[in-house]
């Protein structure tokens, strides 16, 4: 019996040593894996480049032409790349992997997130990439990006994904929404708009900076580079194809992280936050239900708040519970970095700058209904008989004594042909509701 045992051990031992042994005869040599992983990069390059484009911004100042990268994310010819791109262009061009240009047409940008979105007409079967779920990518995966810098068209570079949820820009009166990743492959001027990939060709992020190492001569940025992630460019790209603008909720305050929340270091006057009585030092822990403990969740739940409708806020206050409420209103275009002229009638007389309704302000706006009409209050200037009747932006202006108005050339032209009266009378509908509201002019 024992010697049957001892057999048994024996040859089970011995197959194991023989099967072991073929097994490690089966594993690739060091220059096998290396020519794998290369073979790899080569393969993502091949398949990712027809869908990468060279992007060439034309000026009236041929000095102020720029040049950089996109990527088309959509078979209808639309493409993704960086609103600093584009921003004040009057002229856009891409250019193909086969060497064909195509004159393209602006369809909307954010300066807030750094996004814009341009399109091409043509009957060539375009390439797209798909996009990646950002919230997946893990720190240390390996990135790839292409891109046109220094105009070097194509130039693919690798590294790894050094970072998530970078914010790098500070110190800004313009409000930022800011979810980078950063990456250590190698991006520089004109590389912006470019894709940052993984590893199976999907797009993670869009490049969009390099942080430049302090006192480097030249224009060589040797820095870290920072992508735009992708969730956050395709959410931003499809409001921008289906309304040409992106309208962000706001709040006003500043705030700083805190243990426990948010807490309110600044409220501006006339804003939502300071009629809703949110004060200095409060900490706000949840918001609409949600717990928030950082400024670019915060930041972004407010955005997403449709104006006009009434959001609850928690705070601490000297260690007591509060619940406050808040009508969000719209984002003044000073705090998105938008530049502003008006020479209008109304902006003269009334202190008003307005605009067409669009079809997504029936989607923005909560107190609209698809069977309103008339034009939208884009901004109110101060001490202004506008101003003073307590106009809020986001209003939609219905009728001048009682005349409709059904677009902005209708309402300019009703202002002129009041142009000698003292007073009059607006029929305005906001989250207030519909209500008459009386202006003082000036004689």
């Amino acid at each position: 019996m024992h010697k049957k045992l001892y057999l048994f051990f024996s040859i089970s031992i011995l197959l194991g040593i023989l099967s072991s042994c073929a097994f490690q005869n089966k594993q690739p040599t060091n220059l096998e894996l290396l020519s794998a992983i290369e073979n790899a990069y080569i393969d993502i390059a091949a398949k990712s480049k027809p869908a990468i484009v060279a992007i060439v911004v034309g000026h009236s100042d041929r000095r102020l032409n720029k040049s950089g990268s996109g990527f088309f994310f959509r078979e209808d010819g639309y493409i993704l790349t960086n609103d600093h791109i584009v921003h004040g262009g009057e002229r856009f061009q891409v250019k193909l992997l086969d060497g064909s240009i195509h004159d393209a047409k602006l369809i909307g940008t954010d300066i807030i997130t750094d996004v814009a979105v341009l399109k091409i007409d043509t009957d060539k079967k375009l390439s797209i990439l798909p996009l990646a779920d950002s919230d997946n990518v893990r720190v240390g995966q390996f990135a790839i990006a292409i891109g046109n810098p220094f105009q070097l068209a194509y130039t693919v570079t690798t590294g790894i994904v050094s970072g998530k949820s970078r914010t790098v820009l500070g110190g800004m009166p313009v409000i930022r929404y800011q979810n980078f990743i950063q990456t250590d492959a190698w991006i520089n001027t004109g590389s912006s708009g470019g894709p940052l990939l993984n590893i199976y060709g999907e797009v993670i992020g869009i490049n969009a900076l390099i942080r430049k190492v302090e006192n480097t001569p030249g224009p060589v940025r040797a820095g870290a580079g920072f992508a735009i992630s992708s969730n956050l460019a395709i959410n931003i790209g499809e409001k921008l194809i289906a309304n040409g603008k992106i309208i962000r909720g706001y709040l006003g305050i500043s705030m700083q992280e805190v243990p426990g929340g948010i807490r309110v270091d600044r409220v501006r006057y006339g804003t939502p936050a300071e009629k809703a009585g949110l004060q200095w030092r409060d900490i706000i822990y949840e918001y609409n239900g949600k717990k928030v403990s950082n400024n670019l969740e915060f930041q972004m739940l407010i955005a997403e708040s449709p104006v006009g409708e009434e959001s609850i806020i928690k705070v601490l206050r000297r260690g007591k519970e509060r619940t406050l409420r808040a009508t969000i209103v719209e984002m003044p275009p000073e705090m998105a970095g938008l530049p502003f002229e008006d020479d209008s009638v109304s902006w003269k007389t009334l202190g008003l700058a307005v605009r067409k309704l669009e079809k997504g302000d029936y989607e923005r706006y909560t107190y609209l209904e698809n069977s309103d009409r008339g034009v939208i209050v884009e901004r109110v200037r101060e001490n202004t008989p506008g101003f003073n009747a307590k106009i809020p932006r986001g209003a939609l202006i219905i009728t001048i004594n009682d005349k409709e108005v059904s677009d902005v050339q209708t309402f300019e032209a009703l202002l002129q042909s009041h142009k000698e009266v003292k007073e009059l009378i607006l029929e305005v509908k906001s989250s207030h509701g519909t209500e008459k509201l009386t202006l003082q002019l000036s004689e």
